[in-house]
């Protein structure tokens, strides 16, 4: 999927939600366990219920590697259910010397056909430029964390007193452009997002953390909006697992439908939608 495409979505649906498709066997409901495939049979009823309110599905790799073959499968067939009309984002967090990026790469975006792949980029260019050698491809690279241990390196400053996070940006817009690289920045961090677009600023942004760690829609998306809108807000667990009972489906649809009816809001009052 292409920027246009991704752009004519969001405009279409009102919506720049992303949803996570974290399974969790521990987590999903009792009676999932009984069918053959648990994995899809979650992410498939995730997807049915929030499909007409999202641009964006981001599978956690996680979840299905500790699965081994069979997990592999279920990662498979929820990328080839989700489609090509929305945006897939293999969350796999990859990034090596080149040869072996270049088969992530391959694994990721022509073995299952992913749109995206999230990408750390502490190995520098070279491991992450195979990534970016694919058309109509993205890497999310990873920028700005909400997680606690984001604070051991991303805020570490140069003697131009730029941070880490704002040195990885500035750094990594010569390798990729505004058509196939976007940034990861968590949704906790809003009082940092203004330094982020005054590196970015039309540069698509992945941000979790909106929902169940905490962070808020309507915060990032006044310190974050671009002209294209320029976000895809992530949101996993309080959707995902906004019921663990038989009617987990219809939650997360319902769910899905207040972020977007918010998001919606925000879209018209920018003159976007």
């Amino acid at each position: 999927m292409n920027r246009g495409q991704l752009i004519s979505e969001i405009k279409k649906k009102q919506s720049f939600l992303c949803v996570g498709l974290d399974p969790d066997l521990n987590k999903i409901p009792a009676h999932l366990l009984k069918e053959e495939d648990p994995l899809f049979a979650f992410n498939k009823a995730i997807i049915d219920a929030t499909r007409k309110f999202v641009v964006a599905y981001k599978p956690n790799l996680a979840f299905y590697e500790c699965h081994g073959p069979k997990g592999w499968e279920s990662f498979q067939k929820t990328v080839d259910y989700i489609g090509d009309d929305i945006l897939c984002i293999a969350d796999a967090k990859r990034g090596d010397i080149g040869n072996t990026s270049s088969y992530y790469a391959k694994t990721f975006f022509e073995t299952y056909n992913c749109d995206a792949i999230t990408v750390a980029p502490y190995m520098g260019e070279d491991s992450v430029q195979p990534f970016l050698n694919f058309e109509n491809k993205w890497v999310a690279l990873l920028a700005l964390n909400s997680n606690k241990g984001a604070n051991d390196f991303q805020f570490i400053k140069n003697q131009e007193g730029e941070h880490l996070f704002e040195q990885v940006i500035i750094k990594s817009k010569k390798w990729g452009n505004e058509d196939n690289l976007m940034f990861v920045v968590g949704a906790t961090r809003p009082e940092y997002m203004s330094l982020v677009r005054k590196h970015a600023p039309n540069h698509f942004l992945l941000v979790p953390g909106v929902g169940a760690q905490g962070g808020s829609l309507s915060d990032i998306s006044e310190v974050g909006w671009n002209d294209d809108c320029g976000l895809l807000i992530n949101s996993s667990r309080s959707i995902i697992y906004a019921s663990n009972k038989d009617d987990f489906a219809k939650c997360a649809g319902m769910e899905a439908l207040r972020m977007q009816a918010e998001m919606k809001e925000i879209g018209l009052k920018k003159g976007l939608f």
